[in-house]
């Protein structure tokens, strides 16, 4: 499709179920699924709403929890709730209009699916700019790198988080006592450095790429949502275990730590890269 078609016509937003102007209600109704399961445009193997629903869950909330008292803290009890609310509209916000930028264009280009950069680019193909029609793969690389960094960076995050935890249960698990009162710790037997168990996890976490039927993970994700959820009970309930009075805390932290606070935040609402996957 050119770029001039692109531009000349009229944007409506097309949702997974909006009827296209060259479609009778007839045959949307045939294309696409029951409300109980979600199915992009032309595909007929995506997930239910149950799998979606599973994996945004697993997407948006990880570790990053566990550093938001931390963030919080950065920010004053008072800034960083309302600035948590805020970041956290305006994530969902756009991921919102991103998703119905890639129905659209799987609509207007007959495309069962388009990715990040395909999203980006056929939009800047659309603006009235002649700049930015002219340049607009170059919006497709930049997303593409950006898109890279992030995720990279994040599971970076995750990688280390489970080599360390997995490296205290073992030490955990290995230690001596001769005191079962007080828990002394007598001998504490060597375990191996955190690198040697991101070697270990490895060739799993190799395999788990390879699968890229959404339908397939949603059962990992699953147990993850499970698993995390039963962690962070029991994490917040020693948490709130003789918690000090939130009277004498600030209500807004000094403007020097609030970039702390913001990093802290992005890191927990970084599920954008699972909104068109899903979507």
């Amino acid at each position: 499709m050119s770029t001039q078609r692109l531009r000349n016509e009229e944007y409506r937003d097309y949702s997974s179920t909006d009827v296209s102007p060259e479609e009778s209600p007839s045959e949307t109704l045939n294309n696409f699924s029951s409300s109980g399961s979600y199915q992009r445009f032309g595909e007929s193997n995506s997930t239910t709403w149950f799998q979606t629903l599973i994996h945004l869950l697993k997407g948006n909330i990880g570790t990053g929890l566990l550093g938001l008292p931390l963030a919080v803290k950065n920010a004053g009890i008072l800034m960083g709730p309302l600035s948590l609310l805020v970041m956290g509209l305006v994530a969902v916000h756009c991921m919102g209009i991103l998703v119905k930028c890639a129905h659209h264009f799987c609509h207007r280009l007959n495309k069962p699916f388009v990715d990040y950069g395909d999203t980006v680019m056929y939009g800047l193909e659309a603006s009235p700019s002649s700049w930015l029609r002219n340049h607009a793969h170059w919006g497709r690389h930049i997303v593409d790198f950006f898109l890279i960094v992030t995720q990279l960076g994040f599971c970076c995050v995750y990688f280390v988080f489970l080599a360390d935890n997995f490296k205290q249960v073992i030490e955990a698990a290995n230690v001596t006592t001769n005191n079962c009162h007080s828990n002394e710790t007598v001998i504490l037997t060597p375990t191996m450095d955190s690198r040697l168990y991101m070697l270990t996890f490895l060739p799993f976490l190799v395999l788990l790429v390879f699968i890229r039927n959404l339908r397939v993970l949603s059962i990992f994700s699953l147990l993850a949502n499970i698993s995390m959820l039963v962690s962070l009970v029991m994490i917040y309930q020693f948490i709130v275990q003789e918690i000090p009075d939130p009277t004498h805390l600030p209500l807004v932290a000094s403007w020097k730590t609030y970039p702390l606070f913001f990093g802290t935040a992005i890191f927990a609402f970084e599920g954008i890269g699972m909104a068109v996957p899903v979507g």
